[in-house]
C-alpha cells in the first residue's frame, strides 16, 4: 500500500512535461506512471498542477549559530519549505565560523534537532587553515566556502600562496564569492572625498563594482584552470563575468557559475525605492548586467540558480547607508520569483528544474535527490500556474518579517511542498508538527 498517491499531476523532469501520478511509499518516489490504481492512505488529486522536485538552495546563510537575532535553522529552513525549498547548503559565516571540523560537526548536530528542511554545510577557508581543509570529509561537507573579498574577520582569503594551495589541495568542490576588496576600497575611498559619508545605496554598486567582480573571478578562474580544480562561482552580477564561463551540459565542466535570483530581478533603477533592503554583496547592477545574466541562464552558461538567502534585522537595514549590512531574505520567494519569469516566457519551466534541483545534484554530486525518480527521496514541489501570489507582511515567514518583495504580485502559487515523503505545506498552510528534514548525502 502507498502511504501518499497523487493523481493527475504534470510532471516537470529532466527536461520533459507529462502528465502523470505519482506514488510515495515511506520517504521515497514508489512509482511514476500515467496512471496508478493502488490503495493508498491519502489520495490526492492534483487536477493538473505542476509538479517540480523540491529546490536545492546551494547558497543560504541561516545565521546560526551566534547570529540568532537575524534568523536561525529553525525560522529559515521553515520559510524555504513555504517557497518549495526542501534542500539547502549553507555558509560558514557564522560564530565561531565554520573553519574546522569540530565547528561543522556542531552545526549538522544543531540540524538534527532544528531543521525542517534537508541540509548540508560548507566548510570555510580562511588564511590559515589549510590543513582542516584538506581534511575535510567529502561525504560530509557539501563544499568549500572561499571568501575572496567581502568578508569579515580571518574569513577573507587574501594571500596569494594559500590560495594556491586550496585550490591545489580541496578534496571538494570550491564556491568562491568573488569581489576584489582592494578595488572595492579605493573605490569607497573615492566616492566618499568626492560625496561625503551621507550616501545611500545608490552608490553601492558604483562602489562594489563590475571591476571589482571580474578581477577576482578572473584569478578564481586562472587558480581553478592552473590546479584542476572543482570551481563553481557563486552569484555572478556582471556581464563582463560571463566570458569566463562555457555553454553546455554542467556534467562536463570543471568550473561552473551560479546567479541568485535577486540579481535576476532587480537593476540598479530599484535603488531608488528599495534603497538597503537590496544592498547585497556582490551588489545589483545594471539593467544591461541583468539582462546578460538572464541571456546566460538561457544559454546554459550559467548553470545554477540560488538565493544567497541573507537576512538581517529591520532596524540593521535601516542605518545609514555605509554602517547598514548586506543581504536580504529570499528563500520563501525563491521559485515565485521563477515562476513570474516563466510567466513572462523568459525561462521555461524546464529550465528552471534544471538550475534549481538537477544542476545541484549533479555538481555536487547529491544522493537520491533533485529528480523525480522511482527509488528517489520523496522532495516535490507542486505549483498552480493559474494562481498569484501577493506578498503581504502577514504571511512573510522569516525571522527578520520583511522582503524586498512586499506587495509583488507573483504569477503561480506554491500549493504543496512534500519533504522525505511528508506533506509539509498545503494551501498556504503548514503541518501542525513539521518533521525534521535529513542530512544529505553525496555519492563521493
Amino acid at each position: 500500500m502507498l502511504d501518499i498517491l497523487f493523481k493527475n499531476g504534470t510532471l516537470v523532469n529532466e527536461g520533459k512535461i507529462f502528465e502523470s501520478d505519482i506514488g510515495i511509499k515511506g520517504e521515497r518516489i514508489e512509482k511514476i506512471a500515467s496512471s496508478i490504481e493502488a490503495e493508498a492512505k491519502n489520495t490526492i488529486d492534483l487536477n493538473g498542477y505542476y509538479v517540480l522536485p523540491g529546490l536545492i538552495d546551494d547558497q543560504v546563510h541561516f545565521r546560526e549559530p551566534g547570529l540568532t537575532h537575524k534568523g536561525n535553522i529553525q525560522s529559515e529552513s521553515r520559510a524555504g519549505l513555504a517557497g518549495g525549498v526542501t534542500s539547502y547548503f549553507e555558509m560558514p559565516n557564522v560564530n565561531p565560523t565554520t573553519t574546522n571540523r569540530e565547528n561543522l560537526q556542531a552545526k549538522f548536530d544543531l540540524a538534527a534537532t532544528k531543521s525542517h528542511a534537508n541540509y548540508s554545510f560548507y566548510l570555510g577557508a580562511s588564511n590559515s587553515n589549510i590543513d582542516e581543509i584538506k581534511a575535510i570529509d567529502n561525504t560530509l561537507a557539501c563544499g568549500l566556502k572561499v571568501f575572496m573579498g567581502a568578508s569579515t574577520g580571518d574569513m577573507l582569503v587574501d594571500d596569494i600562496n594559500v590560495l594556491e594551495a586550496i585550490f591545489r589541495e580541496s578534496p571538494v568542490n570550491i564556491v568562491t564569492h568573488c569581489e576584489d576588496t582592494p578595488t572595492i576600497i579605493k573605490n569607497e575611498k573615492a566616492i566618499i572625498e568626492e560625496f561625503g559619508t551621507d550616501i545611500d545605496a545608490s552608490f553601492h554598486p558604483k562602489i562594489r563594482n563590475a571591476e571589482s567582480c571580474l578581477k577576482s573571478s578572473q584569478l578564481a578562474y586562472d587558480l581553478a584552470s592552473k590546479h584542476g580544480s572543482n570551481l563553481h562561482i557563486l552569484h555572478l552580477t556582471t556581464a563582463d563575468e560571463m566570458k569566463l564561463l562555457t555553454e553546455g551540459d554542467i556534467t562536463s565542466k570543471k568550473i561552473t557559475g551560479e546567479v541568485c535570483v535577486h540579481h535576476l530581478f532587480f537593476s540598479e533603477g530599484a535603488y531608488k525605492s528599495l534603497g538597503n533592503q537590496i544592498k547585497c554583496n556582490p551588489s545589483i547592477k545594471t539593467e544591461q548586467d541583468r539582462l546578460a545574466l538572464i541571456d546566460a541562464v538561457q544559454r546554459d552558461k550559467i548553470d545554477i540558480i540560488a538565493t544567497d538567502h541573507a537576512p538581517h534585522t529591520w532596524e540593521e537595514k535601516q542605518e545609514a547607508y555605509l554602517k547598514a549590512p548586506s543581504g536580504m531574505p529570499l528563500n520563501q520567494h525563491f521559485l515565485l520569483v521563477l515562476l513570474d519569469f516563466y510567466a513572462q516566457g523568459i525561462f521555461s519551466l524546464e529550465q528552471i528544474v534544471q538550475k534549481t534541483s538537477h544542476n545541484i545534484a549533479e555538481r555536487f554530486q547529491i544522493k537520491d535527490r533533485g529528480y523525480l525518480r522511482e527509488g528517489s527521496f520523496a522532495d516535490l514541489a507542486v505549483v498552480d500556474l493559474s494562481d498569484q501570489t501577493l506578498v503581504t507582511k502577514e504571511d512573510i515567514l522569516y525571522y527578520c518579517k520583511w522582503s524586498p518583495f512586499l506587495d509583488h504580485t507573483f504569477s503561480g502559487a506554491v500549493k504543496y511542498t512534500i519533504i522525505n515523503g511528508k506533506v509539509v505545506f498545503q494551501d498556504g498552510k503548514f503541518l501542525k508538527d513539521l518533521p525534521l528534514g535529513k542530512r544529505i548525502e553525496f555519492n563521493r
